[in-house]
Protein backbone atom coordinates (compact mmCIF):
# COMPACT_ATOMS: atom_id res chain seq x y z
CA UNK A 1 0.00 0.00 0.00
CA UNK A 2 2.74 2.46 0.93
CA UNK A 3 4.63 1.70 -2.31
CA UNK A 4 1.47 2.39 -4.33
CA UNK A 5 0.99 5.73 -2.58
CA UNK A 6 4.62 6.78 -3.18
CA UNK A 7 4.49 5.79 -6.86
CA UNK A 8 1.19 7.67 -7.26
CA UNK A 9 2.67 10.84 -5.77
CA UNK A 10 5.73 10.60 -8.04
CA UNK A 11 3.57 10.17 -11.13
CA UNK A 12 1.34 13.07 -10.07
CA UNK A 13 4.44 15.23 -9.62
CA UNK A 14 5.81 14.35 -13.07
CA UNK A 15 2.46 14.92 -14.79
CA UNK A 16 1.50 18.11 -13.01
CA UNK A 17 4.89 19.77 -13.35
CA UNK A 18 4.82 19.17 -17.11
CA UNK A 19 1.39 20.77 -17.53
CA UNK A 20 0.39 24.42 -17.68
CA UNK A 21 -0.57 24.59 -14.05
CA UNK A 22 0.62 25.10 -10.50
CA UNK A 23 1.71 22.23 -8.31
CA UNK A 24 2.79 22.32 -4.68
CA UNK A 25 3.98 19.54 -2.39
CA UNK A 26 4.30 20.47 1.27
CA UNK A 27 4.37 18.73 4.63
CA UNK A 28 3.58 19.19 8.29
CA UNK A 29 5.34 17.61 11.26
CA UNK A 30 3.86 18.32 14.69
CA UNK A 31 5.09 16.47 17.79
CA UNK A 32 3.52 17.59 21.09
CA UNK A 33 4.36 16.77 24.71
CA UNK A 34 1.56 16.98 27.28
CA UNK A 35 1.29 16.56 31.03
CA UNK A 36 -2.36 16.21 32.04
CA UNK A 37 -3.21 16.77 35.69
CA UNK A 38 -6.88 17.69 35.49
CA UNK A 39 -7.25 18.25 31.74
CA UNK A 40 -10.87 17.82 30.58
CA UNK A 41 -12.17 16.91 34.01
CA UNK A 42 -11.24 17.33 37.70
CA UNK A 43 -8.24 15.29 38.81
CA UNK A 44 -9.21 12.39 41.11
CA UNK A 45 -7.40 11.12 44.21
CA UNK A 46 -4.96 8.20 44.09
CA UNK A 47 -4.10 8.61 40.41
CA UNK A 48 -1.03 9.74 38.48
CA UNK A 49 -0.86 12.54 35.95
CA UNK A 50 -0.65 11.39 32.32
CA UNK A 51 2.41 12.37 30.30
CA UNK A 52 2.89 11.47 26.63
CA UNK A 53 4.11 12.69 23.24
CA UNK A 54 1.70 12.59 20.32
CA UNK A 55 2.70 13.30 16.74
CA UNK A 56 1.17 14.25 13.40
CA UNK A 57 3.01 13.79 10.11
CA UNK A 58 1.09 15.08 7.09
CA UNK A 59 1.93 15.25 3.36
CA UNK A 60 -0.10 17.55 1.10
CA UNK A 61 -0.20 17.69 -2.70
CA UNK A 62 -2.10 20.51 -4.41
CA UNK A 63 -2.64 21.05 -8.13
CA UNK A 64 -4.32 24.10 -9.71
CA UNK A 65 -5.13 24.67 -13.37
CA UNK A 66 -7.51 27.10 -15.05
CA UNK A 67 -10.68 25.18 -14.16
CA UNK A 68 -9.52 22.44 -11.78
CA UNK A 69 -8.03 22.26 -8.31
CA UNK A 70 -7.08 18.89 -6.86
CA UNK A 71 -5.91 18.31 -3.29
CA UNK A 72 -4.63 15.12 -1.71
CA UNK A 73 -3.39 14.80 1.87
CA UNK A 74 -1.96 11.81 3.76
CA UNK A 75 -1.26 11.69 7.46
CA UNK A 76 -0.02 9.42 10.22
CA UNK A 77 -1.05 9.96 13.86
CA UNK A 78 0.81 8.27 16.67
CA UNK A 79 1.79 8.38 20.31
CA UNK A 80 5.46 7.73 20.85
CA UNK A 81 5.79 4.14 22.02
CA UNK A 82 2.38 2.89 20.84
CA UNK A 83 4.04 0.07 18.87
CA UNK A 84 6.86 -2.24 20.02
CA UNK A 85 10.41 -2.11 18.68
CA UNK A 86 11.06 -4.02 15.42
CA UNK A 87 7.35 -4.00 14.72
CA UNK A 88 6.28 -4.79 11.15
CA UNK A 89 3.06 -2.77 11.28
CA UNK A 90 2.11 0.70 12.53
CA UNK A 91 -0.67 1.05 15.08
CA UNK A 92 -2.57 3.62 12.99
CA UNK A 93 -0.85 3.47 9.60
CA UNK A 94 -1.44 6.04 6.89
CA UNK A 95 -4.85 7.60 6.43
CA UNK A 96 -6.29 9.88 3.78
CA UNK A 97 -6.99 13.17 5.53
CA UNK A 98 -8.23 15.02 2.45
CA UNK A 99 -8.94 14.00 -1.15
CA UNK A 100 -11.05 16.42 -3.16
CA UNK A 101 -11.45 18.03 -6.55
CA UNK A 102 -12.79 21.52 -7.18
CA UNK A 103 -14.16 21.93 -10.69
CA UNK A 104 -14.83 25.37 -12.12
CA UNK A 105 -18.22 25.49 -13.84
CA UNK A 106 -17.92 29.10 -14.99
CA UNK A 107 -16.35 32.30 -13.71
CA UNK A 108 -18.55 32.33 -10.59
CA UNK A 109 -19.64 28.74 -9.86
CA UNK A 110 -17.55 25.76 -8.77
CA UNK A 111 -18.19 22.23 -7.51
CA UNK A 112 -15.99 20.80 -4.75
CA UNK A 113 -16.35 17.06 -4.17
CA UNK A 114 -14.66 14.63 -1.76
CA UNK A 115 -13.15 14.50 1.71
CA UNK A 116 -12.42 18.05 2.79
CA UNK A 117 -12.14 20.46 5.68
CA UNK A 118 -15.00 22.87 6.33
CA UNK A 119 -13.85 26.11 7.95
CA UNK A 120 -16.33 28.96 8.22
CA UNK A 121 -15.91 32.28 10.03
CA UNK A 122 -14.40 31.81 13.50
CA UNK A 123 -14.93 28.00 13.38
CA UNK A 124 -17.76 28.11 15.91
CA UNK A 125 -20.06 25.75 13.99
CA UNK A 126 -17.71 24.41 11.28
CA UNK A 127 -13.95 24.10 11.85
CA UNK A 128 -11.06 21.73 11.13
CA UNK A 129 -10.10 21.19 14.82
CA UNK A 130 -6.43 21.61 13.93
CA UNK A 131 -5.38 21.29 17.57
CA UNK A 132 -6.44 17.63 17.52
CA UNK A 133 -3.67 15.69 15.83
CA UNK A 134 -6.19 13.85 13.64
CA UNK A 135 -8.08 16.99 12.57
CA UNK A 136 -11.64 16.95 11.21
CA UNK A 137 -12.76 16.45 7.61
CA UNK A 138 -16.09 15.64 5.95
CA UNK A 139 -17.09 13.62 2.89
CA UNK A 140 -19.41 15.92 0.98
CA UNK A 141 -20.39 17.80 -2.15
CA UNK A 142 -20.10 21.58 -1.98
CA UNK A 143 -21.51 23.92 -4.59
CA UNK A 144 -19.76 27.30 -4.38
CA UNK A 145 -20.60 30.71 -5.78
CA UNK A 146 -18.16 33.62 -5.65
CA UNK A 147 -18.56 37.10 -7.06
CA UNK A 148 -16.58 40.03 -5.74
CA UNK A 149 -16.86 40.15 -1.95
CA UNK A 150 -19.92 37.89 -1.84
CA UNK A 151 -19.97 34.10 -1.64
CA UNK A 152 -22.60 31.41 -1.32
CA UNK A 153 -21.94 27.78 -0.31
CA UNK A 154 -24.28 24.79 -0.46
CA UNK A 155 -23.02 21.66 1.35
CA UNK A 156 -24.46 18.13 1.08
CA UNK A 157 -23.21 15.13 3.10
CA UNK A 158 -24.59 11.57 3.31
CA UNK A 159 -22.88 8.76 5.26
CA UNK A 160 -23.24 5.00 5.15
CA UNK A 161 -21.36 2.06 6.73
CA UNK A 162 -20.38 0.43 3.44
CA UNK A 163 -21.66 -0.64 0.05
CA UNK A 164 -24.80 -2.73 0.53
CA UNK A 165 -27.72 -4.35 -1.26
CA UNK A 166 -30.33 -3.39 1.34
CA UNK A 167 -30.70 -0.98 4.23
CA UNK A 168 -29.48 2.51 5.04
CA UNK A 169 -28.96 2.42 8.80
CA UNK A 170 -25.64 4.00 9.83
CA UNK A 171 -23.97 2.17 12.72
CA UNK A 172 -20.62 4.00 12.72
CA UNK A 173 -20.40 5.73 16.15
CA UNK A 174 -19.85 9.44 16.80
CA UNK A 175 -20.82 10.67 13.36
CA UNK A 176 -23.85 12.03 11.53
CA UNK A 177 -26.06 10.36 8.96
CA UNK A 178 -26.51 13.40 6.73
CA UNK A 179 -26.55 17.16 6.64
CA UNK A 180 -27.34 19.97 4.24
CA UNK A 181 -26.32 23.56 4.77
CA UNK A 182 -26.27 26.90 3.03
CA UNK A 183 -24.01 29.81 3.97
CA UNK A 184 -23.99 33.35 2.60
CA UNK A 185 -20.94 35.55 3.19
CA UNK A 186 -20.50 39.25 2.41
CA UNK A 187 -17.68 41.70 3.17
CA UNK A 188 -17.87 45.46 3.11
CA UNK A 189 -15.08 47.91 3.91
CA UNK A 190 -15.19 47.51 7.70
CA UNK A 191 -17.93 44.92 8.21
CA UNK A 192 -18.15 41.20 7.50
CA UNK A 193 -21.37 39.23 7.79
CA UNK A 194 -22.27 35.61 7.19
CA UNK A 195 -25.54 33.71 7.57
CA UNK A 196 -25.77 29.94 8.08
CA UNK A 197 -28.59 27.40 7.94
CA UNK A 198 -27.71 23.81 8.85
CA UNK A 199 -30.10 20.86 8.63
CA UNK A 200 -28.29 18.18 10.63
CA UNK A 201 -29.41 14.55 10.65
CA UNK A 202 -28.40 12.01 13.31
CA UNK A 203 -29.09 8.29 13.06
CA UNK A 204 -31.52 6.86 15.62
CA UNK A 205 -31.31 3.10 16.15
CA UNK A 206 -34.14 1.23 17.84
CA UNK A 207 -32.62 -2.01 19.12
CA UNK A 208 -36.07 -3.46 19.75
CA UNK A 209 -37.49 -2.63 16.32
CA UNK A 210 -35.20 -2.16 13.34
CA UNK A 211 -38.12 -0.83 11.29
CA UNK A 212 -38.13 2.20 13.59
CA UNK A 213 -34.59 3.26 12.68
CA UNK A 214 -34.69 6.77 11.25
CA UNK A 215 -32.70 9.94 10.70
CA UNK A 216 -33.75 12.73 13.06
CA UNK A 217 -33.04 16.30 12.04
CA UNK A 218 -32.29 19.47 13.93
CA UNK A 219 -31.93 22.92 12.39
CA UNK A 220 -29.36 25.57 13.26
CA UNK A 221 -29.91 29.13 12.04
CA UNK A 222 -27.67 32.07 12.77
CA UNK A 223 -25.11 34.66 11.86
CA UNK A 224 -21.51 35.64 12.41
CA UNK A 225 -20.76 39.38 12.34
CA UNK A 226 -17.40 41.12 12.47
CA UNK A 227 -16.31 44.77 12.50
CA UNK A 228 -12.73 45.92 11.97
CA UNK A 229 -11.63 49.52 11.89
CA UNK A 230 -8.42 51.20 12.95
CA UNK A 231 -7.31 49.30 16.06
CA UNK A 232 -10.71 47.95 17.16
CA UNK A 233 -12.17 44.56 16.27
CA UNK A 234 -15.65 43.38 17.29
CA UNK A 235 -17.13 39.94 16.59
CA UNK A 236 -20.50 38.40 17.41
CA UNK A 237 -22.20 35.02 17.00
CA UNK A 238 -25.98 34.59 17.19
CA UNK A 239 -27.36 31.07 16.64
CA UNK A 240 -30.64 29.33 17.38
CA UNK A 241 -31.36 25.57 17.20
CA UNK A 242 -34.75 23.94 16.73
CA UNK A 243 -36.21 20.70 15.39
CA UNK A 244 -35.44 17.41 17.19
CA UNK A 245 -32.41 15.85 18.83
CA UNK A 246 -31.56 12.20 18.23
CA UNK A 247 -33.93 11.12 21.04
CA UNK A 248 -36.79 13.10 19.47
CA UNK A 249 -36.84 15.79 22.15
CA UNK A 250 -37.99 19.18 20.87
CA UNK A 251 -34.99 21.49 20.56
CA UNK A 252 -34.99 25.16 21.56
CA UNK A 253 -31.39 26.28 22.17
CA UNK A 254 -29.31 29.42 21.80
CA UNK A 255 -25.70 30.51 21.47
CA UNK A 256 -24.82 34.21 21.83
CA UNK A 257 -21.34 35.69 22.00
CA UNK A 258 -19.59 39.05 21.72
CA UNK A 259 -15.84 39.62 21.63
CA UNK A 260 -13.91 42.91 21.47
CA UNK A 261 -10.18 43.34 20.83
CA UNK A 262 -8.39 46.67 21.05
CA UNK A 263 -4.83 47.18 19.84
CA UNK A 264 -3.37 49.32 22.60
CA UNK A 265 0.08 49.64 21.06
CA UNK A 266 2.20 47.97 18.38
CA UNK A 267 3.06 45.18 20.82
CA UNK A 268 -0.08 44.83 22.96
CA UNK A 269 -3.63 43.81 22.14
CA UNK A 270 -6.28 43.61 24.86
CA UNK A 271 -9.53 41.69 24.53
CA UNK A 272 -12.67 40.86 26.45
CA UNK A 273 -15.75 38.84 25.68
CA UNK A 274 -18.80 36.97 26.86
CA UNK A 275 -20.53 33.84 25.59
CA UNK A 276 -23.87 32.35 26.56
CA UNK A 277 -24.68 28.74 25.59
CA UNK A 278 -28.09 27.58 26.75
CA UNK A 279 -28.57 24.35 28.71
CA UNK A 280 -31.02 22.16 30.60
CA UNK A 281 -32.01 22.48 34.26
CA UNK A 282 -30.53 19.60 36.23
CA UNK A 283 -28.27 18.71 33.30
CA UNK A 284 -30.61 16.67 31.11
CA UNK A 285 -33.56 17.11 28.72
CA UNK A 286 -36.93 16.85 30.46
CA UNK A 287 -40.58 16.55 29.44
CA UNK A 288 -39.63 16.05 25.81
CA UNK A 289 -37.72 19.36 25.63
CA UNK A 290 -34.00 19.98 25.11
CA UNK A 291 -32.64 23.49 25.66
CA UNK A 292 -28.94 22.60 25.32
CA UNK A 293 -27.13 24.10 22.34
CA UNK A 294 -24.76 21.84 20.39
CA UNK A 295 -21.90 23.53 18.46
CA UNK A 296 -21.65 20.39 16.29
CA UNK A 297 -18.56 20.55 14.05
CA UNK A 298 -16.81 23.62 15.43
CA UNK A 299 -13.25 23.88 16.69
CA UNK A 300 -14.43 23.77 20.29
CA UNK A 301 -10.90 23.70 21.75
CA UNK A 302 -10.61 27.30 20.57
CA UNK A 303 -13.46 28.42 22.87
CA UNK A 304 -14.32 28.29 26.60
CA UNK A 305 -10.79 27.69 27.87
CA UNK A 306 -7.98 25.53 26.56
CA UNK A 307 -8.43 22.78 29.16
CA UNK A 308 -11.45 21.41 27.26
CA UNK A 309 -13.91 21.16 30.15
CA UNK A 310 -16.79 22.11 27.86
CA UNK A 311 -18.02 20.82 24.49
CA UNK A 312 -14.88 18.88 23.54
CA UNK A 313 -16.18 15.33 23.79
CA UNK A 314 -18.24 16.28 26.87
CA UNK A 315 -20.91 18.61 28.30
CA UNK A 316 -23.46 18.07 25.49
CA UNK A 317 -27.14 18.15 26.56
CA UNK A 318 -26.01 19.50 29.94
CA UNK A 319 -26.47 22.75 31.89
CA UNK A 320 -24.96 25.00 29.22
CA UNK A 321 -22.37 27.67 29.96
CA UNK A 322 -21.76 31.33 30.69
CA UNK A 323 -18.17 32.29 29.85
CA UNK A 324 -16.86 35.78 30.66
CA UNK A 325 -13.22 36.27 29.65
CA UNK A 326 -10.38 38.74 29.20
CA UNK A 327 -7.25 38.26 27.10
CA UNK A 328 -3.97 39.96 26.27
CA UNK A 329 -1.47 39.30 23.51
CA UNK A 330 2.06 40.65 23.87
CA UNK A 331 4.61 40.70 21.06
CA UNK A 332 8.05 39.93 22.49
CA UNK A 333 10.34 41.12 19.74
CA UNK A 334 10.10 40.12 16.09
CA UNK A 335 9.73 36.37 16.57
CA UNK A 336 7.93 35.72 19.87
CA UNK A 337 4.59 36.41 21.51
CA UNK A 338 2.75 35.62 24.74
CA UNK A 339 -1.01 35.18 24.88
CA UNK A 340 -2.85 35.25 28.21
CA UNK A 341 -6.55 34.54 28.84
CA UNK A 342 -8.64 34.38 32.00
CA UNK A 343 -12.15 32.82 32.00
CA UNK A 344 -14.95 32.84 34.54
CA UNK A 345 -17.36 29.95 34.05
CA UNK A 346 -20.88 29.53 35.38
CA UNK A 347 -23.79 27.26 34.51
CA UNK A 348 -26.49 28.67 32.25
CA UNK A 349 -29.14 26.47 33.94
CA UNK A 350 -29.67 24.97 37.38
CA UNK A 351 -27.32 22.25 38.58
CA UNK A 352 -28.93 19.09 39.94
CA UNK A 353 -29.08 19.12 43.73
CA UNK A 354 -27.26 22.44 44.10
CA UNK A 355 -28.04 26.14 44.25
CA UNK A 356 -24.49 26.91 43.09
CA UNK A 357 -24.06 28.12 39.50
CA UNK A 358 -20.40 29.19 39.65
CA UNK A 359 -18.14 26.59 38.03
CA UNK A 360 -14.76 28.25 38.45
CA UNK A 361 -12.01 30.16 36.67
CA UNK A 362 -9.30 29.19 34.21
CA UNK A 363 -5.97 30.81 33.35
CA UNK A 364 -4.37 30.02 29.97
CA UNK A 365 -0.84 31.02 28.93
CA UNK A 366 0.61 30.31 25.46
CA UNK A 367 4.11 31.32 24.38
CA UNK A 368 4.96 31.19 20.66
CA UNK A 369 8.41 31.50 19.15
CA UNK A 370 9.14 31.44 15.42
CA UNK A 371 12.49 29.71 15.02
CA UNK A 372 12.67 30.32 11.29
CA UNK A 373 10.30 30.37 8.33
CA UNK A 374 8.08 27.30 8.56
CA UNK A 375 9.26 26.27 12.04
CA UNK A 376 7.64 27.38 15.30
CA UNK A 377 7.70 26.34 18.96
CA UNK A 378 4.68 26.72 21.26
CA UNK A 379 4.61 26.24 25.03
CA UNK A 380 1.43 26.33 27.09
CA UNK A 381 0.34 26.25 30.71
CA UNK A 382 -3.26 26.25 31.98
CA UNK A 383 -4.76 26.01 35.44
CA UNK A 384 -8.37 25.54 36.46
CA UNK A 385 -9.62 26.91 39.78
CA UNK A 386 -12.76 24.86 40.40
CA UNK A 387 -15.77 26.11 42.34
CA UNK A 388 -18.31 23.96 44.16
CA UNK A 389 -20.50 23.94 41.07
CA UNK A 390 -17.75 22.32 39.01
CA UNK A 391 -17.41 19.58 41.62
CA UNK A 392 -21.14 18.90 41.32
CA UNK A 393 -20.98 19.00 37.50
CA UNK A 394 -17.98 16.64 37.27
CA UNK A 395 -19.00 14.53 40.30
CA UNK A 396 -15.61 14.98 41.98
CA UNK A 397 -15.06 16.74 45.33
CA UNK A 398 -11.47 15.55 45.88
CA UNK A 399 -10.17 19.13 45.81
CA UNK A 400 -6.97 18.44 43.85
CA UNK A 401 -4.96 20.93 41.78
CA UNK A 402 -5.97 20.89 38.11
CA UNK A 403 -3.41 22.01 35.55
CA UNK A 404 -2.07 21.18 32.10
CA UNK A 405 1.35 21.75 30.53
CA UNK A 406 2.29 21.21 26.91
CA UNK A 407 5.03 21.95 24.39
CA UNK A 408 4.64 21.61 20.61
CA UNK A 409 6.97 21.90 17.63
CA UNK A 410 5.37 22.82 14.29
CA UNK A 411 7.37 22.23 11.11
CA UNK A 412 5.76 23.11 7.76
CA UNK A 413 8.26 22.82 4.89
CA UNK A 414 7.47 23.35 1.20
CA UNK A 415 9.04 20.33 -0.47
CA UNK A 416 8.42 21.26 -4.09
CA UNK A 417 6.62 24.03 -5.96
CA UNK A 418 6.14 24.73 -9.64
CA UNK A 419 4.41 27.88 -10.91
CA UNK A 420 4.14 27.36 -14.66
Amino acid sequence: MKKVIVITLVLLTIFFTNSKAQFKLDAEFKPRFENRHGFGTLFPDNTEAASFISQRARLNANYISESLEFHFSLQNIRVWGDVPQLNRFDSNGLMIYEAWAKIGLDENWALKVGRQEIIHDDSRIFGNVDWAQQGRTHDLVMLKYQKGSSSLDFGFAYNQDAEALTGNTLTVPRTYKAFQYVRFHKKWTDILASFLFLNNGLQFIDNANADNNETRYSQTLGSHLKYDKNNLSLAANLFYQFGNDVNKNDLSATLLSLTANQKISANWTFGLGVEFISGNDNGAPANGENKAFNPFYGTNHKFNGLMDYFFVGNHLNNVGLNDVFVSSNFKLGNSSSLNMAFHNFSAAADLAGSTETQLGNELDLVYTHTIQKGIALKIGYSQLFASDGMEVLKDNADGNTNNWTWMMLIVKPTLFQSDN
